[in-house]
């Protein structure tokens, strides 16, 4: 479902005027998140770390409307009630990569086996769309799981008009006796300011920390 916005009334509106018809901008940030909790959770339960992370991010994502706010396919404003995850996955055979997404399900055992699903029925297909139909309510994710980055940036040439967040994972690491991983954050000046990322970021840290403290059946 896609809320319209009201850009007469939208609180956001001379913030959004400034930074997307004035003077358009994105801005990026990396962080290194504490997944220690996440590695003890995926050798308890024998699952696999990048779907854990992908969960993380889009149930923070889903709290709060500034990283759902997107123009829709009719150039209208307005805010998804729910995004999905679009993932990238790597083919070693050939060393190319292939973009595959997800229904979302705030319960993590559901969620794990949605994804388990989609890369027995698409993971192994070729092309930059393993799966078909994407949705337009879909945010990108992609993992560069071979290099440890202070910093990740992507130069889009385009016009500007995306807003949804973009996000990167890299190759996680031990740092006193806890596992690190590098997360960049991308997004659009226009709908979140460094506040909202800033908020966002804690609360997927939360996440990590509080997964292993639910009761997942």
């Amino acid at each position: 479902m896609f809320k319209l916005i009201d850009k007469e009334t939208w609180k956001r509106k001379p913030y959004f005027d400034h930074y997307f018809n004035q003077i358009r901008c994105t801005y990026s940030i990396t962080v290194n998140i504490d997944i220690s909790e996440l590695i003890s959770f995926k050798n308890r339960k024998h699952t696999k770390l990048y779907p854990l992370l992908i969960y993380v991010l889009t149930k923070a994502v889903n709290n709060h409307e500034e990283f759902r706010t997107a123009i829709n396919d009719k150039g209208e404003l307005g805010v998804w009630d729910t995004l999905l995850p679009c993932y990238t996955v790597f083919h070693k055979e050939n060393e190319t990569f292939s973009n595959l997404w997800t229904e979302w399900d705030d319960n993590l055992m559901t969620f794990l086996s949605n994804y388990e699903q989609d890369m027995d029925m698409f993971g192994g297909n070729y092309g930059i769309d393993a799966k078909p139909d994407t949705p337009a309510n879909t945010y990108p994710v992609s993992s560069l799981p071979w290099a440890t980055f202070t910093g990740f940036n992507l130069n889009i040439f385009a016009d500007g008009s995306y807003l949804l967040p973009i996000f990167t994972y890299g190759k996680y690491f031990r740092q006193e006796n806890k596992y690190l991983i590098p997360l960049s954050v991308q997004v659009h000046h226009a709908v979140c300011d460094g506040f909202h990322v800033s908020r966002l970021i804690h609360e997927i840290q939360q996440i990590c920390h509080d997964i292993n403290k639910w009761d997942v059946k």
